[in-house]
């Protein structure tokens, strides 16, 4: 399989390209990442994602072949307002007490960048994450775990804000930031086997 450059510094997407088995190096692409003015909440992943790989095939040296290049962003959406990753402790304690007790939406854009074709592609997912009613005693304890650090929406599906998911109608993968059926159909799609 060739390798693939993944624009991400996320753990969490590079444990998803090893349990495929695909080989990887890791670039971080270095972008604001905003959105344009108006651009409905839902459109900002797959936007920013793009962003991300266009940001690292433009750092490589150039005359350099360009490989493949991958990258995702996630943001959480309630009531049409986009909740990123909290930048201070009272952030992440307002996002939960905002978030409790709702269901919103996790929406994860993904950006694939095929260097023989020279073409982009891009794919949306969307999963509805319901949480439970939390106390403060709850919503304390789970920012004290630090588990909500650099993660959208101040959680982190995988980890220890599972006790407090009622409910999850998507997948999992999405939630978690690289959602797996929509990358591998976009591989497939490219030509890309990981069946290999």
């Amino acid at each position: 399989m060739e390798p693939i450059i993944l624009a991400s510094a996320s753990p969490r997407r590079q444990e998803i390209l090893k349990l495929l088995n695909i080989p990887f190096k890791v670039i971080i692409p270095d972008i604001d990442e905003v959105a344009p003015e108006g651009m409905l909440p839902e459109k900002v992943p797959e936007y920013l994602a793009a962003k991300k790989v266009d940001a690292v095939a433009r750092s490589l040296p150039t005359g350099s072949e360009l490989p493949w290049i991958l990258s995702a962003d996630t943001v959480i959406i309630l009531d049409g307002k986009i909740y990123g990753k909290p930048e201070s402790q009272e952030d992440a304690v307002e996002y939960l007490k905002t978030l409790q007790g709702k269901t919103h939406k996790a929406v994860t854009g993904i950006a694939l960048y095929n260097g023989n074709l020279h073409y982009v592609s891009t794919r949306t997912s969307v999963t509805k994450v319901t949480f439970a009613p939390m106390s403060q005693e709850e919503i304390d304890w789970y920012i004290g775990t630090g588990d909500w650090h650099g993660a959208a929406g101040a959680y982190r599906i995988q980890g220890l804000a599972s006790c407090f998911i009622k409910k999850i109608d998507g997948t999992n993968s999405s939630v978690v930031g690289l959602p797996i059926f929509e990358l591998y159909d976009m591989l497939k799609e490219q030509g890309y086997s990981i069946l290999d």
